[in-house]
């Protein structure tokens, strides 16, 4: 291993010229419906997920993913040999809770995960751990899920178990991953499980319910086992950057439309108290030319304000590009919905890159939200070469360099960055989407692992502590 270490160093370490701080952490991710399989064994229960998928009759699903139930201790092998700080993994409510209720608890679903935890541990990986990454029990979905205000009480029960379970190997923990795609894309669009078309009113109620759960599971923590284990909590926002196409005021004013309903929607809540008032403003003012009684954003109680304010212990980012927002003016009254709120034009355009946007993002963050730390929680690339992914490399390389410069010449508390993903695996709905930095073979039964070119620079980049740029 020392030999290929040193010759992938000569193929990408002859330019290196940026050092990364030793207390960086480097990392990779993976999520628990996207990599396990096993859906159905050893007493595991119903996802809103399994459930979405069997119901569409999907050509592809997460019944077998790669396999990760029974090859766990490969993917372990693999964060050892890249030398990874933190190996991010979710777990499945499901498999704990069948039911998610805590009545009902699933001893060998509880085996399956400290077995991992104690792997990584043993192999000098230290795992993070999302307690909820979108694989919802189907028994709670049908309870009410993200519309029922007793979710908050389940998920308190859940969470609970599991700082009871794991609290004593795990220094990071994250609520939520992406609560605004869940929302946006399971209420509103329909895209994604639970495949619900509430539009422009089961998004918000989604918001309201997730933002009083990650609080309860934060101040969980925080009372009970924090002085035991002294972890950190926080929840992980998507959220991608965006430039104006101009400096015309309505650009510049779309810009900040944009930052306020897909940034401040989650993060003004949990740090500065209460949804932004560009929200509250712009759907009560649409709400009532609606007809409605009342605005479709639920208001927060001052008691809400105060318990969902400040938990927190670290900003958790995901984030995978920058782009362009242009101005276009509010659409007449007609069918509510969040993109009429919003009333902003979202460009994606390929021949845009700018991961300079990246260093602006984290300021922003920092300067106005003054977290202790922001950790990039994801950030790939999405590719369609199998191993000779030169592309990823690129662009890992560039968004790694903006974070390290905001670190170290914005004075910016970036505590580490963790590529999405480990591997290749079912990105919600397709295994055609290729993320990963290592190959999986949905094709074998075995479902073979194959190292990347990029597993390869980043094992060199993680030992050398050098960025290549």
């Amino acid at each position: 291993m020392r030999v290929l270490v040193f010759a992938i160093y000569l193929v990408y370490g002859c330019f290196a010229d940026k050092q990364i701080p030793k207390d960086f952490i480097l990392g990779a991710g993976t999520s628990a419906f996207q990599i396990e399989g096993g859906w159905n064994e050893d007493g595991k229960g119903e996802s809103i997920w399994d459930t979405y998928l069997h119901n569409q009759n999907a050509k592809e699903n997460g019944d077998v993913a790669c396999d990760s139930y029974h090859f766990w201790k490969e993917d372990v092998e693999n964060a050892k040999a890249l030398s990874l700080d933190y190996y991010r993994i979710s777990i499945a409510w499901s498999r704990i809770l069948p039911n998610g209720t805590i009545n009902n608890i699933n001893q060998k679903g509880i085996d399956y995960y400290l077995n991992i935890i104690k792997a990584l541990k043993n192999a000098g990986v230290e795992p993070m751990i999302t307690i909820y990454h979108w694989d919802m029990p189907e028994y709670i979905f049908k309870l009410g899920g993200l519309l029922n205000p007793e979710f908050v009480n389940y998920f308190e029960d859940y969470a609970r178990l599991l700082y009871q379970l794991y609290g004593p190997y795990v220094k990071y923990w994250i609520t939520i991953n992406e609560p605004s795609l869940i929302c946006t894309n399971g209420y509103e669009y329909g895209i994604v499980a639970p495949g619900l078309k509430l539009i422009g009113d089961g998004i918000y109620q989604c918001s309201y319910i997730l933002l009083k759960s990650h609080a309860r599971a934060y101040r969980i923590y925080d009372k009970e086992f924090k002085s035991k284990y002294n972890g950190q909590v926080g929840i992980v926002i998507n959220f991608d950057w965006a430039e104006p196409t101009s400096n015309h005021e309505l650009d510049i004013a779309a810009q900040e439309r944009h930052i306020q309903f897909n940034l401040g929607w989650w993060a003004n809540p949990i740090y500065l108290g209460n949804w932004p008032e560009l929200m509250i403003a712009r759907i009560a003012n649409r709400s009532k030319l609606e007809g409605f009684q009342r605005s479709r954003l639920p208001e927060f109680t001052q008691e809400e304000i105060d318990y969902i304010n400040g938990t927190h212990d670290f900003f958790g980012l995901n984030t995978y590009s920058v782009n362009q927002v242009t101005y276009v003016p509010d659409r007449p009254i007609a069918q509510p919905s969040y993109l009429l709120d919003q009333s902003v034009n979202q460009l994606k355009n390929d021949s845009f890159y700018y991961p300079d946007g990246v260093r602006t993002c984290l300021n922003y963050i920092y300067n106005r939200y003054k977290p202790q730390g922001i950790l990039i929680t994801e950030n790939g690339k999405q590719t369609q070469n199998e191993l000779n992914d030169d592309e990823r490399i690129s662009t890992i390389r560039d968004y790694l360099s903006r974070a390290i410069d905001a670190k170290e010449q914005d004075k910016v508390n970036v505590i580490g960055y963790l590529i999405w993903s480990l591997m290749d695996n079912f990105e919600w709905g397709s295994y055609e989407k290729k993320f990963g930095i290592i190959h999986v073979d949905f094709n074998n039964l075995n479902r073979t692992r194959t190292w990347k070119k990029s597993a390869f620079w980043y094992q060199n980049v993680i030992s050398t502590r050098i960025l290549d740029v």
